[in-house]
């Protein structure tokens, strides 16, 4: 098990039905960013997912306000993060209150386009809008990461030219391993390094090229492919984990399954999405953990505490206010 677990993204159901148990099996200790809304959902969708979760973060929770919340032994540091503009609702003012709620990233667009830029999903990447570009400025301003993840290439290209403080992918792999359209180029990956950023690498298989119902343990071997495949691009302080585990991941397959036009047939040709668990990404499960798959590819302990949390802890500190 890792020293340090930074989570920088996973998620729960959004029908308001989510509950924080299923987040208690990450270890005490660990910081964990929950999603709480993305593009169909509106300002209130997303308010209403966020007073849900921080109703119900009971004693195993400490909710985040700041990076010294952050590293008790005893509690999960919960944070929460919007994957699109839209639940902003065309109001950068909005930015500042999720802030106040404990939203630490937003990304400006989801898989296609929108009043904010393009999505990894469209054939015409005009990258941000100006309108995007002001909202990059407003995240910074706020102390909020500006994620590139789901975003097209040149809007993660852009995103990186503006921002003023480290940006990051929140939950990406690299298109030069695997060439799934979700996937980030090279070109992407050093952009946000300059930056001082960090991609956390997921562990969803059609991203990693291991999405077989039964490949529980190749998936997390992919995991540590991807991860050194990073940090020989990028380096040791530029590479995480954002797992994008789905504790609702029947109800996001259905979802798929029912709303074909949201994605597309590159994005889904592989089957229904499969996770590493959290339970295999510790090694509970009776697969090899990521940690030893890393060190199989000569990753040393202090390599490993800097991707499963040092790295996205220290452009926190940077970032956050």
């Amino acid at each position: 098990m890792p020293p340090f677990l930074w989570e920088q993204h996973c998620c729960l159901p959004l029908d308001r039905t989510g509950r924080l148990d299923e987040v208690a099996r990450y270890p005490a200790g660990t910081y964990a960013s929950v999603n709480v809304g993305y593009s169909p959902h509106t300002t209130s969708d997303a308010l209403g997912f966020l007073h849900d979760f921080r109703s119900h973060a009971d004693e195993r929770f400490r909710l985040v306000t700041s990076i010294d919340d952050i590293g008790d032994p005893t509690k999960i540091a919960l944070a929460f993060d919007l994957e699109d503009s839209g639940p902003l609702g065309g109001n950068l003012d909005n930015v500042e209150m999720f802030y106040d709620l404990g939203v630490r990233s937003l990304l400006p667009s989801y898989n296609h386009a929108n009043a904010a830029g393009c999505g990894c999903l469209d054939t015409n990447d005009t990258g941000l809008t100006g309108y995007g570009k002001e909202l990059v400025r407003r995240l910074n301003e706020v102390g909020m990461f500006a994620d590139g993840s789901h975003c097209s290439q040149r809007t993660g290209l852009d995103i990186a030219a503006v921002t003023s403080v480290p940006m990051i992918y929140s939950h990406s792999n690299f298109a030069g391993l695997w060439a799934h359209p979700r996937n980030i180029t090279d070109d992407q990956a050093r952009a946000c390094a300059e930056t001082g950023g960090v991609i956390g690498i997921n562990g969803v298989g059609i991203f990693l090229g291991q999405n077989a119902p039964g490949a529980r343990a190749e998936r997390v071997a992919a995991m540590a492919d991807h991860i050194r495949y990073g940090v020989d691009l990028v380096g040791i302080d530029h590479i995480g984990v954002g797992s994008d585990y789905s504790f609702d991941g029947d109800e996001f397959n259905a979802e798929i399954a029912a709303n074909p036009g949201a994605f597309s047939d590159d994005y889904t040709k592989y089957g229904p999405l499969q996770w590493v668990s959290p339970e295999d990404l510790l090694g509970e499960s009776g697969v090899p953990s990521l940690s030893d798959e890393l060190a199989k590819r000569g990753f040393s302990e202090q390599d490993q505490a800097a991707i499963f949390g040092g790295n996205f802890r220290r452009v926190a500190g940077a970032v956050w206010r």
